[in-house]
């Protein structure tokens, strides 16, 4: 198994990387310890994600960051008065970790400028009466935007999952020191949880997840996927999916569960194999993948 190493849309892994600084593991890492690779939902019933029967970001970063040992506020905001303010206090003690946001109306990215319901996070390092100053890790390090283009993308109106509007993450504090091994090693009774669909969580009317979310899945692909989903199969959900589980895969065998880390690598591979049969339109061969990944995730949970 090569580890993969490379470019990818690590938003939330990336941004919590750089707010933690020299202490920070790898985004891959962090990554993991999110639970994000540990199943597979179909959302709504109809939007397939290679993340797990309830989870989203927020979630995510709540686990990852306590178990590296580190604190937070986390807090939202009712106005755009009260979210600058609460910025312009949080970025006088250090970088701010911001988010969820809109994607589509951050204007620095080419062709921005209408919501696309892609959820978003990055650091903001500091402000004045007319910008922010921040570094976005799809790949615009000191990119700046004006206060009102900023707040229309903070806003996050069409990010379903967000907690409250204008939501930032800020005064991180390491209250633990937790060596990357024994992170890992604590977070696999979550990871088995989420492969076995946990019940504990609020989900939307239809979602579905694992076994049955990738047969509805293989159905909606021989049906003939809409537009709009095949483009975020294609330009988003599948790389993602394929780099969350091979480093799962990476991390599990970091601490010794080969049995999960060859699970995961198989599942890596026939998630990375979807890119090219769903860009080059060859439905049928994309079902077939899909349908091979079903029995995996009963058998990670049972190896977990």
């Amino acid at each position: 198994m090569l580890s993969y190493i490379g470019s990818g849309p690590y938003c939330y892994s990336n941004s919590l990387a750089m707010v933690l600084g020299d202490q920070a593991p790898s985004p891959a890492v962090i990554e993991v310890l999110t639970g994000s690779p540990f199943g597979v939902q179909l959302l709504s019933g109809r939007l397939p994600l290679f993340d797990p029967y309830g989870w989203d970001g927020e979630i995510g970063l709540d686990a990852a960051i306590d178990l590296l040992g580190w604190t937070c506020t986390s807090a939202g905001a009712s106005s755009p008065e009260e979210a600058l303010d609460r910025l312009r206090t949080a970025v006088q003690d250090g970088p701010v970790l911001v988010g969820p946001l809109e994607m589509g109306l951050l204007l620095y990215h080419p062709g921005a400028g209408d919501p696309i319901e892609a959820d978003h996070y990055l650091v903001v390092q500091a402000m004045d009466s007319d910008r922010v100053l921040l570094h976005d890790p799809q790949g615009f390090p000191y990119a700046t935007l004006p206060l009102d283009a900023f707040l229309a993308s903070w806003r996050a109106e069409s990010i379903s999952y967000k907690r409250y509007g204008y939501s930032m993450r800020s005064g991180f504090q390491q209250v633990r020191d937790v060596s990357v091994e024994d992170a890992l090693q604590a977070s696999v009774p979550a990871a088995k949880a989420w492969v076995s669909l946990r019940g504990d969580v609020v989900v939307s009317p239809g979602t579905v997840g694992n076994e049955e979310a990738l047969e509805r899945f293989a159905e909606l692909l021989e049906q003939g996927l809409d537009p709009g989903i095949h483009g975020l199969m294609a330009h988003f959900a599948v790389r993602v999916g394929a780099r969350r589980l091979v480093d799962a895969a990476t991390a599990m065998g970091r601490i010794g569960l080969r049995d999960a880390s060859a699970i995961l690598d198989s599942q890596a591979r026939l998630v990375g194999s979807l890119q090219y049969e769903l860009t080059a339109g060859s439905v049928s061969a994309a079902a077939a993948i899909v349908r091979k990944l079903q029995p995996t995730y009963s058998e990670l949970a049972r190896v977990l």
